[in-house]
C-alpha cells in the first residue's frame, strides 16, 4: 500500500524538491504553500504523514508550529516531521513538546529525511496495530481475581504507572506477564507511544543483535532495531533468559549509557524507551549456572513483579469463566454460554497452560457448544480437560506402581488438598461436601501430613 506525504513549505522550490524525492521513492505526494492551504487540505483528508516548515507564510492566519497543534488535537496517528532553515535548540525543543516526530534543520541530505519518513511510519503502524491488539481476544481483557497476590499486582500496575522505572516479571507461562506489561504501559504518560515486544524465545542467537539495535546497510537504507521501533514508547523484552550472554552485555551498556550504535553504524542512537522485562525461569539460577549477567539482572530488576500459577490461586476461577464467558461472547458476537463453576474438575484439574489454557478453553467451550444444553457443555469441558491432563494420566501411572495401601493415602490427599483450595482453606465447608465431621476431618488433614494449603 502506498503511503501519502502531505509537504508544506512555503519555498516553492525546496516544496517541489521534497515532493519529487517522494515520488521517487513510490510516495503519494499533496503539496501546500501556507497554512490556510495545508488546513483545507487536512481538512479534506488526512494524509498518513506531514512534512512541515516551521516558518510558513501565514496568509490570514497562523504558521507551521500552529499547523502541528492542529493536526496533534485532529490525531494522534499523523506523524509531523518540522522542517527549518532557521532552526535554534529552543526551536526544535518547542516542537517536539508539542510532539512533533523530528526536527530537521534545512539543508539535510535526502536519505535522512527518508530514513525520518520511513521510521515513522513504521511507528504509526505499530500504534495502529497496538490499537487492534488492544480490542482483540487477549489484551483487551483485565486482570481478574481477588487472590491476595492478583491484588498487589495491581496496586503496582496503579504505582509503576506514573514511573519509568525498570520492572521485571516473573511467572509461568500463560499466567498474564504479558498484559500485565501492557496495563503498565497503557496506564503510563507514555500511552500514545508503540508498546513493543521482543520475545527471545523465538528468536535465533545471531539475529539478536539486529533485532535489538538494527542496521545500516550499504545501500544507504536503514533496518530499524526494536529499541527505535519503541521510540518513547514501551519495550517488553520477552523471555529475558534467552538473551545470548554477549547481548546481554550490550544491553547492559545501553541501559547504563541510553544509547547504542546500529550494526555498522557510526552514530550514536540516543534511547528514550521504557524497559520492561519477563521471563518463565528462575534468573537467580540461570545466574548460578553462567546463562546470565548478574549485573544485568540488578538493571532489569529494578521493581519485581511475580504472578502466581492458576493452580495457586484457584479461588479466582469462576471469576476468570464468567469474565471470559462474557467477553468471548461479546467478541464473536454470539450467546453467552454458562458453564458450571462448581465442576470439580476445574479445581482438579492443574492448569499448566495457566490462565491462557482457561480463557482457550473457555473460547472453545463457548464455540462449540452454541445450542447446546447445560449437560452436554458439561460433557464437553470434561472431555477436553481429561484429554489434555498429562497431569492426571502420570498420577494414575505412578499410582500402579505402589501398594494399596500407599496409593489410597496418595489420593485421599491429593482430593483433599483440592477439596480445601477449593472451599478457600475452609475446614467447615470442606468436611459438609466431603460427608465428613469436622473433628474426624482434622484427624484425618493430621495422619495425612496436610497442615495447610498455599
Amino acid at each position: 500500500m502506498k503511503h501519502e506525504v502531505l509537504v508544506i513549505d512555503d519555498n516553492f522550490d525546496i516544496r517541489n524538491l521534497i515532493s519529487n524525492i517522494l515520488k521517487e521513492k513510490n510516495y503519494d505526494v499533496r503539496e501546500a504553500a501556507n497554512y490556510d492551504q495545508a488546513s483545507f487540505e487536512i481538512d479534506k483528508k488526512l494524509p498518513d504523514i506531514a512534512v512541515v516548515d516551521v516558518k510558513l507564510d501565514k496568509g490570514e492566519n497562523e504558521d507551521g508550529i500552529d499547523l502541528l497543534k492542529k493536526i496533534k488535537k485532529l490525531t494522534d496517528l499523523v506523524p509531523v516531521i518540522m522542517i527549518s532553515g532557521h532552526a535554534n535548540v529552543q526551536m526544535a525543543v518547542d516542537s517536539l513538546k508539542l510532539g512533533a516526530y523530528e526536527f530537521i534543520t534545512k539543508p539535510f541530505a535526502s536519505e535522512q529525511l527518508l530514513n525520518f519518513i520511513s521510521r515513522a511510519l513504521e511507528n504509526i503502524n505499530l500504534k495502529k496495530e497496538n490499537f487492534q491488539l488492544e480490542n482483540k481476544l487477549f489484551h483487551s481483557f483485565d486482570l481478574i481475581g481477588t487472590n491476595s497476590q492478583i491484588l498487589k499486582i495491581k496496586k503496582l500496575i496503579t504505582k509503576l504507572s506514573s514511573t519509568d522505572s525498570r520492572i521485571l516479571i516473573f511467572g509461568p507461562t500463560g499466567s498474564g506477564k504479558e498484559l500485565v506489561a501492557r496495563k503498565i504501559h497503557k496506564n503510563s504518560s507514555r500511552s500514545r507511544e508503540p508498546f513493543v515486544v521482543l520475545n527471545g524465545a523465538l528468536l535465533q542467537p545471531d539475529n539478536y543483535e539486529l533485532e535489538l539495535f538494527g542496521s545500516e546497510n550499504h545501500d544507504g537504507t536503514i533496518t530499524y532495531g526494536f529499541l527505535e521501533k519503541a521510540k518513547n514508547g514501551t519495550l517488553l523484552i520477552d523471555e529475558v533468559s534467552e538473551i545470548p550472554l554477549d547481548t546481554q552485555a550490550k544491553i547492559l551498556r545501553v541501559l547504563i549509557d541510553q544509547k547504542f550504535k546500529r550494526i555498522n553504524g557510526k552514530k550514536d542512537i540516543f534511547v528514550n524507551t521504557r524497559i520492561i522485562s519477563s521471563t518463565s525461569k528462575d534468573l537467580k539460577n540461570e545466574i548460578a549456572i553462567g546463562n546470565f549477567r548478574e549485573d544485568l539482572y540488578h538493571r532489569l530488576n529494578v521493581v519485581p513483579i511475580e504472578i502466581p500459577k492458576l493452580n495457586s490461586r484457584t479461588e479466582d476461577i469462576p471469576l476468570l469463566i464468567k469474565y471470559f464467558q462474557k467477553k468471548i461472547a461479546e467478541i464473536n458476537g454470539m450467546p453467552e454460554i454458562d458453564i458450571n463453576v462448581e465442576d470439580d474438575l476445574l479445581y482438579t484439574y492443574d492448569w499448566p497452560g495457566n490462565v491462557r489454557e482457561l480463557r482457550n478453553l473457555v473460547e472453545r467451550v463457548s464455540i462449540l457448544s452454541q445450542n447446546e444444553n447445560q449437560s452436554d457443555i458439561g460433557k464437553l469441558l470434561h472431555e477436553i480437560l481429561n484429554k489434555n491432563s498429562s497431569q492426571n494420566l502420570e498420577n494414575t501411572n505412578l499410582s500402579m506402581s505402589y501398594p494399596l495401601k500407599q496409593a489410597r493415602e496418595n489420593f485421599e490427599k491429593n482430593y483433599l488438598l483440592n477439596q480445601l483450595k477449593k472451599n478457600k482453606g475452609n475446614i467447615s465447608k470442606t468436611a459438609e461436601f466431603i460427608g465428613m465431621e469436622r473433628s474426624a476431618l482434622h484427624r484425618k488433614l493430621k495422619s495425612l501430613g496436610i497442615k495447610g494449603i498455599n
